[in-house]
């Protein structure tokens, strides 16, 4: 699923530095970005846009960066802020998210028929991660990627306790959501 990413002149890193710590993170990252935008955005058209979006604040980002953090935390940060923007957005003009306390009734939008298979599993979590919080999706967007809490802290300004105490919550009311589905 490789996303061509169109960058003018003036948006070009200064240097050739930047430039090679770019390529650095589309070759090793570029995966990963792509699936942190389709957490973030469930509409093919928009996660086009949205990872697109992702790049060019890449691309511009590597002037500044100064190698305190990993190329790898670099690239989740950006991309988490920009998704984290583009969800900002986007909750402005539809509200329907909801909270951790609130996902648990949601009604179940699958036909459970058509439930099977981990594909259809991996699109019903996604359609779940997608109906929660900004701060909710991001921790669980994270560590679906393996990273440990204390990255994910890094990268949210959370700390380490809380991302912990945070996945352990997601993930137990998402294994109900799925479990409850199932019955």
């Amino acid at each position: 699923m490789g996303t061509s990413v169109r960058i003018r002149a003036s948006q070009e890193p200064a240097n050739s530095t930047a430039q090679a710590l770019y390529a650095r993170c589309v070759a090793e990252h570029g995966g990963a970005v792509e699936r942190l935008a389709r957490g973030y955005e469930a509409d093919a058209d928009a996660r086009r846009d949205l990872v697109q979006d992702i790049h060019v604040a890449l691309w511009r980002s590597f002037r500044l960066f100064d190698g305190r953090c990993s190329l790898r935390t670099w690239t989740f940060r950006i991309a988490h802020n920009v998704g984290a923007s583009h969800v900002g957005r986007d909750r402005r003009r539809a509200r329907n998210h909801a909270g951790l306390d609130e996902l648990a009734n949601l009604p179940d939008g699958d036909d459970p028929e058509h439930a099977a298979g981990e594909r259809q599993l991996m699109e019903r979590l996604l359609a779940m991660i997608h109906r929660l919080r900004s701060a909710d999706r991001q921790v669980m967007l994270l560590y679906l990627e393996d990273m440990e809490a204390a990255a994910i802290a890094e990268i949210t300004g959370m700390s380490p306790g809380a991302v912990g105490v945070k996945i352990h919550r997601i993930k137990a009311l998402l294994a109900r959501r799925i479990q409850g589905a199932e019955a």
